[in-house]
């Protein structure tokens, strides 16, 4: 259902919408959300209120803030990358892992930490660097922000450094 709002969402101009994979994107962009004086949307998974993240030092000063509309690079990769956020992340992160060390690919996993604005700036060059792209998201693939990602490298010169097409995973709840 959480996917539902990032659709609604997102398509609304002028809306900045966040949404946090641990504990230190929730304070860094809850901190960002607050001072901003744009309307912000905070989306979090509350499927994630159980897990445990380490808090680096840096986090846990007071005045630690990650921007608005900044990608994370959890894991360099060079063979492909996988774009996710929110809870998949951490699916993103293990299918990494998986893919490493049983087929020795290396997948570089970005974590979008904020939906709009989008950091295409990350997608574009993760993807001129790895020449392949996986998205990953819970819901249906249908104007979800995989379409939305996949779009974004079609339309510029990242389309030409592709390899093979852009593929969409759906995690089901």
């Amino acid at each position: 259902m959480l996917t539902l709002y990032f659709r609604r969402y997102s398509s609304v101009p002028g809306l900045k919408v966040l949404s946090p994979y641990n504990c230190e994107d929730a304070k860094g962009l809850l901190t960002a959300a607050i001072r901003d004086p744009n309307p912000v949307v905070f989306l979090e998974n509350e499927l994630m209120y159980g897990v445990e993240f380490e808090l680096s030092d840096e986090a846990e000063a007071p005045d630690f803030v990650i921007p608005i509309g900044k990608a994370k690079t959890e894991r360099e990769g060079t063979d492909v990358s996988i774009i996710s956020f929110s809870r998949p992340v951490g699916f993103a992160l293990e299918a990494a892992e998986i893919l490493a060390r049983d087929h020795g690919i290396e997948a570089e996993v970005i974590n979008l930490r904020t939906i709009r604005p989008m950091d295409r700036e990350a997608i574009i060059n993760s993807v001129k660097k790895t020449s392949r792209l996986v998205t990953v998201e819970e819901g249906w693939p249908q104007n979800g922000v995989g379409a939305e990602i996949a779009a974004l490298v079609m339309e510029t010169d990242a389309f030409d450094y592709l390899d093979a097409p852009v593929e969409r995973v759906r995690y089901d709840v």
